[in-house]
């Protein structure tokens, strides 16, 4: 957008965000955002800009599709994410809009020329690793709490930490009854997005520390300071197992589903009779509604939630598969809808796979109940209910002669699996 394509006062767009603050780190990103400094609505419309925004003035490129925002202000006039009046005009200035945004590493401007504009100390902060907020307008919006906590498991893999001085925001933000505020979508928005991050225990520690885990998800925050059988659990804690083990699901899968299921399969240790402690007898099924719970409040999407039902619910008879009958295993097999859904076996062996890894001093071990439990589905998989049409069997018996075909095939697979760990 070259300046003489405007008349009246000098325009200029800016990229900012995500774009300059990652390739300072050199690190990949996908989109480009940028931000219009004197430049009227009807001015962007004439170039055949496309307006999107609701709230306020933004804009599609008519080419390059990317957004093109007016530069604002805001000033807090009500609670909450929302409440807030915005002021788009053209004699707002570039560092007036950067003043308003959370991290100093997300308020730097480059200008076509690759000029930067950093009036808050971004580039210095991104040399010493460092996520700091803004100003302390930072404290109005409680959305931000999640967002730091998202940059932080983002970019802890760097070497990045957040700031004591921001910390303290959160907390105050936590502490001060504004994360209610937040829509369940939002919520779950970033907290989705900081699971697929590179370090997503971060997201959860620092949420954690300042108070914003039992602010927005108190079921899994209960986990911290609950202790289980130190001779299965030597780093002893629920809270810092779940941890680890979200930290080996990362390791073994970027699917969202499975992550999630991850961090909230051990959810029933959280209300285990101290009495009982650390024996956490029957924790897969007290999890199950409070996993139904955080699921429903959050608005978490119906696979994420089915996923980790399963896990909770199936976790422990999946660690003892080599102790199970057949028609255990056949019945564990129906529970998860193999027949119809495969894939959910390998999901569901990734998170019981991340869940006996994240143990200290377990984190390389080898979890063989999955391949063991997937050469019992691929033979009980054999079974064609097209054979049993064949014979003449209709409705109810095809159904019984299917099951009693799987049984065998599992039984059959069972020996061969048994013959051959003898020979070896």
């Amino acid at each position: 957008m070259a300046k003489k394509q405007l008349t009246g006062k000098p325009v200029q767009r800016y990229l900012v965000g995500g774009a300059v603050r990652d390739s300072l780190l050199n690190y990949p990103f996908h989109e480009r955002d940028w931000v219009v400094v004197g430049a009227t609505p009807q001015q962007m419309l004439d170039l055949g800009y496309q307006q999107v925004g609701r709230d306020f003035p933004v804009f599609l490129h008519p080419k390059t599709k990317e957004e093109h925002a007016l530069a604002r202000t805001e000033r807090k006039s009500g609670t909450g994410y929302t409440g807030f009046s915005v002021y788009a005009a053209p004699d707002v200035t570039l560092e007036q809009d950067l003043l308003r945004r959370d991290l100093t590493i997300n308020a730097i401007a480059q200008a076509d020329d690759g000029s930067l504009t950093d009036p808050f100390g971004g580039i210095n902060d991104i040399k010493h690793k460092v996520l700091r907020h803004v100003s302390d307008a930072f404290a109005e919006d409680p959305l931000r709490v999640l967002r730091v906590a998202r940059f932080y498991a983002r970019y802890a893999h760097l070497g990045f930490t957040v700031a004591p001085e921001t910390q303290a925001l959160m907390r105050k933000l936590s502490l001060s009854g504004e994360l209610q505020s937040l829509t369940p979508e939002r919520v779950w928005q970033e907290t989705a997005k900081a699971i697929t991050e590179r370090t997503p225990q971060a997201f959860i520690q620092l949420l954690r520390t300042t108070g914003a885990l039992e602010a927005l998800m108190p079921e899994l925050n209960a986990l911290w300071g609950v202790p289980q059988p130190e001779k299965w659990h030597p780093e002893i804690d629920t809270g810092v197992h779940t941890l680890l083990v979200l930290e080996q699901a990362t390791k073994l899968s970027s699917r969202l589903d499975v992550r999630f299921a991850a961090l909230v399969h051990d959810l029933g240790k959280g209300i285990t009779k101290p009495e009982l402690w650390p024996a956490h007898h029957g924790h897969e099924h007290s999890g199950l509604a409070l996993i139904n719970q955080l699921c429903l409040r959050m608005r978490v999407p119906n696979d994420c939630r089915d996923l980790a039902l399963l896990v909770c619910e199936y976790h422990q008879l999946v660690h003892r598969a080599y102790e199970l009958k057949s028609s255990t295993i056949l019945k564990l097999f129906n529970a998860i809808d193999l027949w119809r859904k495969p894939e959910r076996l390998e999901a569901i062996l990734l998170c019981c796979t991340a869940d006996l890894r994240g143990r200290t001093g377990f984190e390389q071990d080898e979890y063989t109940q999955a391949s063991y439990l997937q050469t019992l589905a691929k033979a009980a998989l054999q079974v064609n209910a097209k054979d049993f049409v064949s014979q003449g069997l209709k409705g109810e018996a095809i159904k019984q002669a299917i099951q009693q075909a799987r049984l065998e095939a599992i039984q059959k697979a069972k020996q061969h699996q048994s013959a051959a760990i003898d020979k070896s």
